[in-house]
């Protein structure tokens, strides 16, 4: 398996020439999924005891399985929360995986390590937050939102030892990410979800929500999450007046940024931001709306050192990366994995590539398509904004469709190649949602979206 010979050399060619045709392709075919009955049926069994070959699986893979996903890139795929990463990005993700470059510690990958943190050192500054703090690369929000969720519980164990035996609660609103419930299962606490009406989470909010608390659990409170951008609207919560709550109440402030944290780089919305850089840690997916492959997210810290408290891994085996030749960052100590892929070093290389400004001027492409969009949702009879647009996402509604239109017109869309838009719940009510990420997405994919309504 590991021998260099000329099938080899040929399948290099082969997987290389199909990877440049990919990224050059600025409108790919918009696949479907298919049942995995079906996909047995055309492919077979591919895991056999003599191997079907390289040349027979790839020809699998480019004639049938890839044509059952939906490409993240496509500029008419505007549900849930697309991605569009640069060339230069998905270029250097090959190289990421062909250097085999372990991202645990320095000792291993430094080198990597380091490209990894000349991102980040860019993307902490985008938060305001002091120079002391920093993060780390993680594999997506699930994984940033656990890891500060570990490090709050435990800085709030280390200051009391009352708190060692106790199960903590953590406060955050009804618009945040369902990561969030579903991690705090994970670390065994308990969450008070606050009800603000699909809208944004205010200081006075949490601060009633708090006082709402029995005395007991009060005590059990060691951490609020807020929303830099939620997924299903765009909504920023009002972080300021949040972070002043947190600091009377002691509490860790932590801001979800998962989708929204691209926006900081935008000068027309930063200011909807303010507060975030009060925040004991934030989360931000680069591989959401800073054009990063997949899988990329992050964790940012205001305290690198309640980060390391929580997840410092110790080993007998592991006592060489102590050597004075092995000092450096050692991104393991500050989230939950311990192997990892350097992957942040694909932004590293499209950053460098292409320089900061250009970043700037993608996301604010973003936002102004939305802009766009909601001015011709204005314009036009059968179809109605809900409420404005935020950030990139736009939500509007085709005036006397029912659940079942929406759906329909989903699958029509979608089955016919044509646009990947989905219908989603606003205050109970199924509306139309439009989320723009990628720049190469046009005003003329809108209007034949919009027009496909009628």
């Amino acid at each position: 398996m590991h021998t260099i010979d000329m099938d080899l050399v040929e399948m290099t060619l082969d997987v290389m020439k199909y990877t440049i045709d990919r990224i050059s392709n600025i409108t790919p075919e918009l696949g479907s999924p298919k049942k995995e009955s079906e996909l047995l049926e055309m492919v077979g069994e591919t895991i056999t005891p003599e191997g079907i070959g390289g040349e027979n699986a790839f020809k699998m893979f480019k004639d049938v399985l890839v044509k059952a996903c939906v490409p993240i890139d496509h500029p008419r795929h505007l549900a849930f929360v697309p991605a569009a990463p640069t060339r230069a990005a998905i270029m250097f993700d090959l190289v990421t995986s062909a250097s085999s470059i372990h991202g645990a510690y320095w000792m291993e990958g430094a080198g990597g390590i380091f490209c990894e943190n000349q991102a980040m050192k860019w993307m902490v500054s985008l938060t305001g937050l002091p120079e002391t703090a920093f993060g780390v690369f993680t594999s997506g929000g699930t994984a940033a939102n656990l890891s500060a969720m570990v490090a709050a519980r435990e800085e709030w164990r280390r200051r009391s030892s009352d708190n060692v035996s106790v199960r903590g609660l953590l406060l955050t609103s009804d618009g945040a990410h369902s990561s969030v419930q579903a991690m705090a299962k994970v670390i065994d606490a308990d969450v008070v979800m606050i009800d603000n009406h699909d809208d944004k989470l205010t200081g006075e909010a949490l601060q009633n929500a708090i006082k709402e608390l029995e005395e007991k659990d009060r005590k059990r409170l060691f951490a609020v999450v807020a929303t830099g951008g939620t997924t299903n609207a765009g909504i920023i919560d009002e972080l300021d007046s949040i972070a002043d709550v947190c600091e009377q109440e002691n509490v860790w402030f932590h801001v979800d940024c998962a989708y929204g944290g691209g926006a900081l780089a935008a000068n027309s919305v930063r200011h909807l931001f303010n507060g975030i850089e009060k925040a004991d840690s934030i989360t931000i997916d680069p591989h959401k709306w800073l054009f990063s492959p997949y899988d990329c997210g992050a964790v940012i810290y205001k305290n690198l050192e309640h980060a390391k408290n929580a997840h410092s891994q110790k080993g007998a085996y592991l006592e060489i990366f102590k050597d004075e030749g092995a000092q450096g960052f050692n991104p393991a100590d500050y989230q939950i994995q311990l192997t990892r892929r350097v992957r942040g070093m694909p932004l590293w290389f499209s950053l460098a590539m292409h320089g900061t400004d250009k970043y700037r001027q993608a996301v604010e492409r973003g936002i102004e398509l939305a802009q766009i969009a909601a001015k011709k949702i204005e314009a036009i009879d059968h179809v109605e904004l809900v409420r404005p647009s935020s950030l990139s996402v736009v939500l509007f509604r085709r005036k006397g469709w029912s659940p079942e239109q929406y759906r329909d017109w989903t699958y029509k869309n979608h089955n016919s190649g044509f646009a990947l838009v989905t219908p989603t719940k606003w205050k109970k009510e199924t509306i139309a949602r439009f989320c723009f990420i990628n720049p190469d997405t046009t005003e003329d994919d809108i209007d034949k979206i919009l027009e496909s309504m009628k």
